[in-house]
């Protein structure tokens, strides 16, 4: 009797609960959207931009809240306006190798429209926990999410390029903006 009960009120209570929680899969919109990398040389900098990510985020629409995060991106796909230069960035990071670059959230934590995103990034077949730093921006029909991070290419096993005897930086920076429609 006990059991009939419990399942009943199980019953009763579960569609209530999805009542209140609208969680909906977003994939960025291509055209509105881009990650792009930051490499500084003594002598210069070079930036190269994607528009080719596949975002995915799981976001509460009652609530307001992004709850998850995927993204994967060609590496191929990042084009700094310098086909050669572009060339010898993927034999750098070994693109035949390891084709593309993704990152899987494993917390998010929201205060107001900031994002502190934790999670693992695989990136040149080597997988490591990254943090990441985003803001949101809810309008009634689009949510905008931008931020940035940095990895160590050493970190990740990649040779370090030199331009007349001088190493790249140790950092790459990235910077992202991601457009959702409602």
């Amino acid at each position: 009797m006990k059991i009939k009960q419990l399942l009943l009120l199980l019953l009763f209570l579960l569609p209530g609960s999805f009542l209140f929680s609208q969680v909906k899969r977003l994939e960025a919109v291509k055209k509105d959207s881009f990650i792009t990398y930051k490499i500084t040389h003594p002598l210069h900098q070079v930036e190269a931009t994607s528009k080719y990510a596949l975002c995915l985020i799981d976001a509460d629409m009652k609530t307001k809240q992004v709850k998850d995060v995927s993204v994967q991106v060609d590496v191929t796909s990042f084009d700094s306006g310098n086909s050669n230069r572009d060339s010898h960035a993927m034999e750098v990071v070994e693109a035949l190798l390891y084709p593309d670059a993704r990152f899987i959230s494993t917390s998010i934590t929201q205060k107001g429209d900031s994002l502190q995103v934790w999670g693992n990034l695989t990136f040149h077949g080597i997988t490591k926990k990254t943090y990441l730093a985003a803001a949101e921006h809810w309008t009634s029909d689009k949510l905008t999410v931008d931020g940035g991070f940095n990895i160590s290419l050493t970190a990740f096993h990649v040779k370090r390029p030199s331009l007349l005897l001088m190493p790249v930086s140790d950092t790459l920076q990235f910077k992202f903006e991601q457009v959702f429609n409602l």
